[in-house]
């Protein structure tokens, strides 16, 4: 989408939405269910991020205003170049690790990062949690890894769970990504609670899920914020990933992985462990699959007008949540699907959705390189600056550079304000859980 004062510029909701798009959409239905709440205080004094550049600067990733997704769509990536053994350029990472607040905090972009961050600037826990997630991957960046956990940790609610932009009710996307910043960072998600009530992440997340409760095809999904409110795959997808204390790069499970996919169980008073994360995620990965089977092995998109329309990149993250859970022979019906009908999509939206993709092929154990007869590597690599070569980790500590399609949304914001939303308007889509 693009900002309100350029709809001219608008991308066709008939045609499948990035996960930006996606988040936008699942903000306007929690707004819907608020009404007309009072704006958050969070909001009131805060700009938008930068305004965006004339020029591009060097070493961004993708061609579109970054204004909304810089952070984001450079953070995975580099991600996913490094998960397929390509070592990222100099300048991309140097661009990366530029954009962070001396708080440790993330937008989602800074047109002059030698001008400090300050009250006005729009901190972003998704941005921040996806940086998190690439640096600490590529390694040689523990300074800005630490500064960026600590400020995620200082915004934490106090119900366990995050909020896009701190200040804000908690939702399971925000919740679900920093679970996996925090893992990808080497930090025991358990261990990190509210400071008022001592809550963990998986509490918070886990206040989203639709138990025994629920409508019989409802049950073991999330919603986005609000507890009753509808099920949104999206929100599932992210939270059956988060829930198992992984992020956006998941092990290959590979279609022999085949643990069974389990509906929430709801005899005899319902599931007694309804309480834990791995069991949230197995009713979450059920409820994914019963959508992928009723609509052809792809999920809908939410965006107002484009209900009956494919959303590719949502797809790719059920994927990555379903190979997440060891189920790979159902991830693996999906995914035949993204190979026929994504690269149109990411080649329009750019390196995120590049990015989503190759981390949905790693997930199954898939080369990207000949996904659907599109090289995705390639492709990805084309998007940003020359990769340096074939990944080696870096093993300095120093935070200095190291070789290691956006889409505006504003008009989501102006309505979520209007409805009182409070809520953000990023996502989507690792290392082994850390308990």
């Amino acid at each position: 989408m693009a900002p309100m004062a350029s709809m001219a510029h608008q991308a066709p909701l008939t045609h499948p939405v990035a996960f930006l798009a996606r988040r936008a959409a699942t903000a306007l239905a929690a707004a819907a269910v608020l009404g007309a709440a009072a704006a958050p205080t969070a909001y009131a004094d805060e700009a938008a991020p930068s305004a965006s550049p004339k020029k591009l600067p060097a070493g961004l990733y993708g061609t579109k205003d970054p204004q909304y997704d810089g952070v984001w769509r450079q953070s995975l990536a580099l991600l996913a170049q490094d998960t397929v053994g390509v070592r990222p350029a100099a300048s991309g990472v140097r661009w990366l690790v530029g954009q962070q607040c001396a708080d440790g905090a993330f937008t989602a972009f800074r047109a002059e990062p030698g001008k400090p961050c300050d009250a006005k600037t729009m901190r972003d826990t998704n941005q921040t949690a996806a940086a998190v997630q690439a640096l600490a991957a590529l390694g040689g960046h523990s300074d800005t890894v630490h500064k960026a956990v600590g400020w995620l940790k200082s915004v934490q609610n106090d119900d366990g769970g995050w909020s896009s932009m701190p200040g804000s009710p908690s939702d399971a996307n925000s919740t679900s990504v920093v679970i996996g910043a925090l893992a990808a960072a080497g930090e025991k998600p358990r261990s990190v609670t509210s400071k008022k009530g001592g809550k963990t992440p998986y509490d918070g997340l886990l206040t989203f899920e639709l138990g025994c409760d629920a409508k019989e095809g409802e049950r073991g999904a999330f919603t986005f914020q609000l507890k009753g409110a509808a099920p949104n795959a999206d929100a599932t997808a992210a939270a059956a990933t988060g829930a198992l204390g992984k992020g956006f790069v998941v092990a290959p499970a590979g279609q022999r992985a085949d643990a069974p996919v389990k509906p929430l169980a709801c005899k005899d008073g319902g599931d007694a462990k309804k309480d834990e994360p791995e069991r949230a995620a197995a009713g979450g990965s059920a409820y994914l699959v019963a959508q992928l089977d009723k609509n052809g092995q792809h999920l809908l998109s939410a965006m107002p007008g484009a209900e009956k329309q494919p959303d590719v990149g949502n797809t790719a993250d059920a994927v990555v949540a379903l190979a997440a859970g060891g189920h790979g022979a159902a991830a693996a019906k999906p995914l035949k699907w993204l190979e026929k009908n994504a690269t149109d999509w990411a080649k329009q939206n750019g390196p995120a959705a590049y990015a989503q993709l190759v981390l949905a092929a790693h997930a199954t154990g898939t080369d990207p390189r000949s996904f659907g007869g599109t090289d995705l590597v390639s492709a990805l690599n084309a998007t940003g600056p020359e990769p340096a070569a074939a990944a080696q980790k870096d093993t300095g500590d120093a935070d200095d550079a190291t070789d290691g399609g956006g889409i505006g949304v504003w008009w989501v914001i102006g309505v979520g304000l209007a409805m009182g939303a409070g809520i953000g308007f990023l996502l989507s889509s690792r290392k082994k859980n850390q308990l």
